[in-house]
């Protein structure tokens, strides 16, 4: 069965939007997304998403400073995968390069090491040389750049 969408009108939409942002930073993308949900194309769309701009609801710099400091910290994200998915929200190189700047070097590396921890215990590999390939794949994977997991992992397993 189809859906039959109920008229909703500019201000509406609007206001509806401003608290969806208000709620949380969103980028444009998912405001648009959730505009076109609601059934307002063209320029009733282009007009609610500047106004929303205009009104500070809306921010990509704010948005993109505030999803790499909360992937970063919840969900440990290293900076590949912070930029691969700023990138797929269609964001700028500038407002990413902006947001990578969020993360303190001296809070990413001791994530790093945290994680090299966690997973030396969660391995039980009697094969250091496996051990330390694992573990790598896992760093890298979680989108942290492979020479500083390298070198933390050399620095905890040092050469005999």
């Amino acid at each position: 069965m189809k859906k039959t969408r109920k008229y909703i009108s500019k201000l509406d939409a609007l206001k509806k939007l401003q608290r969806y942002c208000a709620y949380q930073d969103r980028c444009h993308k998912e405001v648009r997304t959730k505009l076109l949900d609601l059934g307002i194309y063209g320029d009733d769309l282009e007009e609610i998403i500047a106004e929303l701009i205009a009104e500070n609801f809306l921010n990509e710099l704010r948005f993109a400073k505030s999803y790499a400091r909360g992937k970063f910290r919840m969900k440990r994200w290293g900076k590949n995968r912070i930029k691969q998915e700023l990138k797929l929200r269609k964001l700028s190189a500038y407002c990413i390069k902006k947001a990578l700047l969020e993360i303190e070097e001296e809070d990413y590396l001791s994530t790093i090491n945290d994680l090299i921890e966690k997973k030396i215990k969660d391995y039980k590999e009697p094969n250091e040389y496996k051990l330390k390939n694992k573990i790598a794949l896992y760093l890298i994977n979680k989108g942290y750049e492979s020479s500083i997991a390298w070198q933390q992992i050399r620095l905890r397993f040092p050469a005999k």
